[in-house]
């Protein structure tokens, strides 16, 4: 993606150089479960606190300075721009709906950090919380993403998590995740986690809009990036590599198929009305 010497969102605190370290026991399999439940975050973001609470109870916080490199800081600058173009997007296409876009934070940190949806580590992958309308993303993610899910990997497939995480923010301004949330009430867990595919897969297509806009900045091989990420983290393609068998009722995120649809529905579209996931869920 083109990015060198566009502007940057000021609205990127980066935290990587205090890193919160855990000394524990059964880290590994705590990241797992937070793996599972949790790539891409998204709404599922506010429950992390109790697993980690139940799991981490024995542990102890410390807390590092660690200095950035030149390459930390080129990733820095590269996530402002993403955030940019986000912003710019965003503003333009809820003015043309006679709306204010209210632009998120974005937080960078290491191995753990406190949210106003609770605590989380680095295995949570990225992530929105609605309570304080910021994206908490570890960079360390994307090269999981690569060696243990297979995907191709690149500068768009940061940018199309970005966009992701973006839509997210997007569905709490518009009330679409309150009324998800509302919706879910009474229901069985399997009816409720259509409900939540439908509200990843609709953050799917917003990423998807935002490319649709955002063409004269891509790069041959961009839109290849993006679904390749978005095919590595369906639930099927997870549960496969992870547990060795699909639970579709365990979904919470919609499968790479699902993934891919919605994200290229919306960059072929443009067109924020056509992304209605939630019907006949």
């Amino acid at each position: 993606m083109k990015w060198l010497g566009k502007r940057q969102s000021d609205n990127v605190e980066d935290r990587r150089s205090v890193s919160g370290g855990k000394v524990a026991v059964g880290g590994g399999i705590i990241g797992i479960i937070i793996l599972l439940v949790n790539v891409f975050g998204g709404e599922n973001a506010q429950f992390i606190t109790p697993v980690l609470e139940q799991l981490q109870g024995n542990q102890t916080q410390t807390e590092n300075s660690v200095p950035l490199s030149a390459e930390d800081k080129e990733m820095g600058d590269f996530v402002r721009v993403v955030l940019a173009y986000n912003e710019d997007i965003w503003t333009k296409i809820f003015a043309e709906h006679n709306m204010t876009y209210k632009a998120p934070k974005l937080v960078l940190f290491r191995e753990s950090v406190s949210t106003e949806c609770g605590g989380a580590t680095s295995a949570s992958g990225p992530f929105y919380c609605p309570a304080d309308q910021k994206i908490y993303m570890d960079l360390a993610f994307f090269e999981e993403l690569k060696s243990k899910f297979g995907a191709k990997g690149g500068d768009f497939a940061i940018a199309y998590v970005i966009a992701h995480e973006v839509g997210h923010h997007i569905q709490t301004l518009l009330g679409t995740s309150a009324k998800m949330r509302r919706d879910q009430e009474g229901l069985s867990q399997a009816r409720a986690n259509k409900l939540s595919v439908a509200l990843e897969l609709q953050a799917d297509f917003y990423a998807g809009v935002w490319t649709h806009y955002n063409q004269k900045n891509l790069d041959p091989g961009d839109i290849e990036e993006a679904l390749s990420a978005a095919s590595a983290v369906g639930d099927d393609a997870i549960q496969s590599k992870m547990q060795g068998h699909v639970v579709p009722d365990s979904f919470t995120h919609g499968t790479s198929e699902q993934r891919m649809h919605w994200f290229k529905k919306g960059y072929t579209t443009g067109d924020i009305k056509q992304g209605n996931t939630f019907e006949n869920m």
